[in-house]
């Protein structure tokens, strides 16, 4: 789960860096992810190593490298 993990962290990464800020439904699209699930997994990936800048409300987050 670890290496998956890492993995999907690198492909949001990958799609926010070519496309700049985006929102969740967007990012997910982009970074080809399957499910919600992996998609908070990975952006709490970026969170933690403090790659990633969270903007907008809790409704419609937008998010963004820094």
């Amino acid at each position: 789960m670890f290496e998956k993990a890492g993995e999907i962290a690198g492909a949001l990464w990958n799609a926010l860096n070519e496309n700049g800020s985006q929102n969740a439904k967007d990012l997910k699209k982009a970074a080809k992810v399957k499910t919600d699930k992996e998609l908070y997994l990975g952006l709490g990936w970026l969170l933690r190593e403090d790659k990633l800048v969270v903007a907008g409300d809790e409704k419609e987050p937008t998010f963004a490298l820094k």
